[in-house]
């Protein structure tokens, strides 16, 4: 699948446009091919150029290595998130499941800046789940009673002392956990792609047209030449059904998002001069606001079943006026015209939430479906599945593998239908939120 980004996404803008940047022209043949350079696929290409020096890899992607969902997020790395639906004791030995994945990715993101000395705006600040309905209270309690029995830091706070952090009055109840992180996305990717160990192969805006297996070895088309490889790892996230993997299991959603100019000292001060703080929605469907380290304000008010390869500037612009209402909700003190740049992105979920990390044959590897999750995990997946394709253990993979699988997804077009039918519903409930 041919997949063409918009070229609005303000993290993507932010750095320095690479120069280095290869497609593939000829054909090759190599021990290790990585199709994916996001988050995922650039960290199982660092762990399998560390563990096999010698032998020739390949990583590919369809665009830019970095600039699809890996840098098109909010940049929150999350230790909790809110709406699983956990609610009975068994429920919650199931989230402590995945809050251990969450954790485990922090962990391993952090390692990895800290290794290579990455500024990537990383501030631990923690984040709210916050609404503008009073009535939500009782879900907020419901969430602080599994994170106290879970020993997670939170605290739930009142408009007053929400309005003094955020420097908005919109919201009346939030509940604050202090482990999430806020970090640049773009940045954090950016430096992943750096650091490439020296026999990694980066082929970029070389789209896989289709693969088959032949005895031992994948033979991979792509528009201009083929790869042969021994061992092949998908970690195309919201791209793993269009090449058939696990297509049963995983379905992609477009969401998009807008991102302010930079506050003026006049602005920044009518409004409280804030810190650095992200809010996520308690209604699934409301709005994904953040307050960044340099004063801009990104907002993420929508999400669709939308054609996942491209969006037009024209649907973009229809979607930045939902975005500019929500921003003008919060802060009406501020102009209209502050949106500077819009853009959309592709996450990947499945039916209950759980993530994909699988061998499917002996030499074809899967990792994705993070659900809104994928700084933290797909770094933390990367590194995982590249070590259990080489056949080796570790008590990240046991901790990986003792999750809930995914569960089957029916046919098409019903399984459009029933996500158009569940997302309309849900912004519904959410309206007040957008």
């Amino acid at each position: 699948m041919e997949v063409t980004n918009d070229n609005g996404c303000s993290w993507v803008n932010d750095l320095i446009p690479r120069t280095n940047i290869k497609s593939l022209q000829s054909n090759e043949d190599c021990e290790w091919l990585i199709i994916g350079a996001g988050y995922t696929g650039l960290s199982a290409a660092r762990k399998l150029g560390q563990l096999y020096p010698n032998q020739k890899i390949i990583l590919v992607d369809a665009q830019l290595a970095g600039e699809g969902a890996s840098s098109r997020n909010s940049g929150y790395l999350v230790d909790t998130t809110l709406n699983d639906g956990f609610t009975s004791n068994k429920e919650l030995n199931n989230y402590k499941k995945k809050a251990d994945i969450y954790e485990l990715g922090i962990k391993f993101v952090k390692n990895f800046i800290n290794e290579y000395q990455v500024d990537c705006d990383w501030n631990e600040c923690g984040k709210y789940f916050a609404s503008s309905k009073k009535s939500d209270q009782t879900i907020l309690t419901n969430f602080s009673d599994t994170l106290s029995k879970l020993g997670f830091e939170h605290n739930i706070l009142s408009s007053n002392d929400l309005s003094k952090r955020l420097g908005t009055s919109f919201y009346n109840i939030a509940l604050h956990t202090k482990g999430g992180i806020l970090l640049h996305p773009g940045k954090l990717v950016r430096a992943m792609i750096d650091v490439l160990p020296n026999n990694i192969f980066l082929y970029e805006n070389s789209c896989l047209l289709d693969w088959s297996k032949v005895k031992d070895k994948i033979s991979c088309n792509f528009k201009n030449a083929k790869i042969n490889t021994n061992k092949i790892i998908f970690a195309t996230n919201g791209f793993l059904k269009s090449l058939g993997i696990k297509s049963n299991y995983n379905f992609p959603i477009t969401l998009t998002a807008s991102m302010t100019r930079s506050l003026t000292d006049e602005e920044f001060k009518s409004i409280g001069e804030p810190k650095e703080w992200g809010v996520l929605p308690v209604r699934p469907m409301g709005a994904t606001i953040r307050m960044t380290k340099d004063r801009r304000i990104l907002i993420r008010n929508t999400a669709e079943v939308h054609d996942p390869a491209k969006m037009s500037k024209k649907d973009l612009d229809t979607r930045s006026i939902n975005q500019k209402i929500g921003i003008k909700k919060r802060f009406p003190q501020l102009p209209d015209n502050i949106i500077q740049s819009s853009w959309s992105g592709i996450v990947s979920r499945t039916r209950n939430s759980s993530q994909i990390f699988e061998k499917i044959d002996k030499n074809i590897f899967a990792a994705g479906c993070y659900n809104g999750s994928g700084i933290g995990v797909g770094t933390l997946f990367g590194e995982q599945i590249a070590i259990k394709a080489s056949n080796e253990n570790t008590k990240e993979i046991e901790t990986i593998e003792a999750r809930n699988k995914p569960t089957w997804l029916p046919p098409q077009p019903f399984l459009n239908l029933g996500i158009k039918t569940r997302l309309i519903y849900e912004r519904l409930r959410a309206r007040s939120e957008i």
